[in-house]
């Protein structure tokens, strides 16, 4: 699987261009399916969904123009034959994966059999948002655990070998500065990056390649 592992979305040309480099085809002759589970924990989050899905929301993943776009909703899939959505998610060209609680989705992305699937999704693109990008990594570091998983702990899916610190700087998220980035860090035992909504890390076959048009830092143990 490809990854483009966004802080905000698709928020500028440079970012839109790994994601048209990474599907190999322009956007309008791909098909999506966005993945809304993140926000449900999180207050408001029936209508950050709704926003989302509608490309309301300020981090742009469905209004792309899209060829076609679905909803796949993680907490409806385990009382749902597979044969009823794995070969939709099989046949897409991208997942859009919205944020919210990184551990909410990765319980949900366990739960609905969906991080089973994904590492043999070879041909398709990942676009996270925020807790979608978050929950790639093996760890998400304690700073962020707010939905606690039964098992406890701040364990990710670890499907890529490093952390992220979105939205670092961001003016309304006052905690979010680079300062406790480096704080962050220090709690996670891959490297980490802090990346501000102007930065994406787009991931090839295990190349990682950081995409900004703003600033980010990389911190390594």
């Amino acid at each position: 699987m490809r990854f483009l592992l966004t802080s905000a979305g698709i928020k500028n040309t440079s970012i839109h261009d790994a994601l048209v480099d990474l599907l190999g085809k322009p956007i309008a002759e791909s098909s999506a399916l966005c993945i809304p589970t993140a926000v449900y924990a999180m207050p408001g989050g029936a209508g950050m969904a709704w926003r989302l899905i509608n490309g309301r929301e300020a981090t742009p993943l469905c209004e792309l123009g899209w060829k076609s776009l679905g909803v796949l909703e993680l907490t409806a899939l385990p009382s749902i034959d597979e044969e009823r959505w794995v070969p939709t998610v099989q046949e897409t060209d991208a997942l859009l994966v919205g944020g919210g609680d990184p551990l909410y989705l990765c319980y949900w992305m366990r739960q609905s059999g969906l991080a089973d699937l994904l590492p043999s999704l070879r041909e398709a693109v990942y676009a996270g948002v925020s807790a979608g990008s978050m929950v790639m990594a093996p760890n998400i570091g304690e700073d962020f655990v707010r939905w606690k998983p039964p098992t406890g702990g701040d364990r990710a899916l670890g499907l890529v070998d490093f952390a992220m610190f979105p939205h670092v700087d961001h003016e309304n998220l006052p905690d979010n500065s680079m300062a406790n980035a480096e704080k962050w860090a220090a709690s996670v035992p891959v490297p980490g990056y802090a990346i501000d909504d102007q930065t994406a890390i787009k991931v090839t076959d295990g190349a990682v390649e950081v995409v900004s048009e703003g600033h980010w830092k990389l911190f390594t143990p």
